[in-house]
């Protein structure tokens, strides 16, 4: 269907709130990662109220579980599918509806579910801004590790490798996306001695590390990205968010924080440069934690990013 999907402009944006922690590993014994709690305290800090959407959806907190779930080394891997069939079904009615969906979580394995949403009006592209490459698969498991975390493998999984549970949805082609259209921008660990996902070398997918990006500069990095992008101009993409790609510095309250990194400005005139494409069809925001930001300091910093990053979004009916 190409740039069809929103041939006539966006009616307006439909905020998804996706409140899963799935994804992730405990931190320590009885620990719930606290990222399910993430769409409301960013509305609470006034994301909503910026954003105006014209449909707000929220979908149900599923159940963390610490056991190993039979017939898949995922941990949660039932309940991440179940999870990501609701979020692709609500992406997937935004997109009919002419609607923009932002689909706020949650942990990075939402990616997948919104990806499916997409999928079935559309082939895609994916940008993929995340301070990690989440490319774990099969071919890097580490041995030794009975349950593996789908949030360390969204990427993976977008391109067709990875646990079949999570591999095959209904009315959609394997791969979600094309490695050859994939973008990763932000990765900032590539660099280190011990990086357990070189193997992504191997493929097609179009890398930015986070030392390029730096060195590069937004402006650069989007003519970069767009120059991919632009050899399918008839196919949309989609944009992944997870705001790990912002230095510690800035935003510490994620599961795992680091640096190098963007800050706030700098992350939001990549958001502009995406979104101010007609064929960016949706956009998920992930990882946040609000249990590490008791007083809500990084969720209002995190809003008034995002609301500058948005303003595509938020501004006059975008056509094609």
């Amino acid at each position: 269907m190409g740039t069809t999907v929103l041939a006539g402009g966006i009616a307006g944006t439909a905020l998804i709130r996706a409140p899963s922690n799935l994804g992730l590993r405990p931190l320590r014994p009885g620990h719930e990662p606290g990222t399910w709690r993430a769409p409301e305290a960013l509305t609470r800090a006034g994301l909503e109220a910026r954003l105006g959407p014209v449909r707000t959806v929220d979908l149900e907190r599923p159940r963390y579980s610490t056991e190993k779930p039979p017939g898949t080394v995922l941990r949660n891997g039932p309940a991440i599918r179940r999870f990501n069939e609701q979020v692709a079904g609500a992406v997937e009615a935004a997109l009919r509806d002419r609607l923009f969906p932002v689909v706020v979580g949650g942990d990075c394995s939402i990616l997948i579910g919104c990806l499916a949403g997409a999928r079935r009006h559309s082939e895609l592209s994916l940008v993929h801004l995340d301070g990690h490459s989440d490319f774990r698969h099969p071919g890097n498991y580490e041995p030794d590790i009975p349950l593996h975390s789908a949030a360390g493998m969204d990427l993976a999984l977008a391109i067709g490798l990875g646990d079949p549970l999570m591999l095959r949805w209904d009315g959609v082609p394997d791969p979600l996306v094309p490695a050859e259209r994939a973008i990763q921008i932000g990765e900032r660990e590539d660099r280190d001695p011990d990086w357990g996902w070189e193997d992504i070398n191997d493929t097609a997918i179009t890398r930015i590390d986070m030392f390029e990006l730096l060195e590069l500069g937004h402006e650069q990095a989007l003519r970069r990205s767009f120059a991919v992008l632009d050899r399918t101009p008839e196919i949309p993409f989609w944009l992944h968010l997870d705001i790990d790609i912002l230095d510690q510095a800035v935003m510490p309250a994620v599961d795992s924080p680091g640096s190098p990194g963007l800050d706030y400005g700098g992350l939001a005139a990549l958001l502009r440069g995406f979104l101010a494409s007609p064929r960016c069809i949706g956009l998920n925001v992930t990882i946040y934690d609000p249990d590490l930001d008791p007083d809500g300091t990084y969720a209002r910093g995190l809003v008034g990013m995002l609301a500058e990053g948005l303003e595509p979004l938020t501004a006059a009916r975008r056509r094609p």
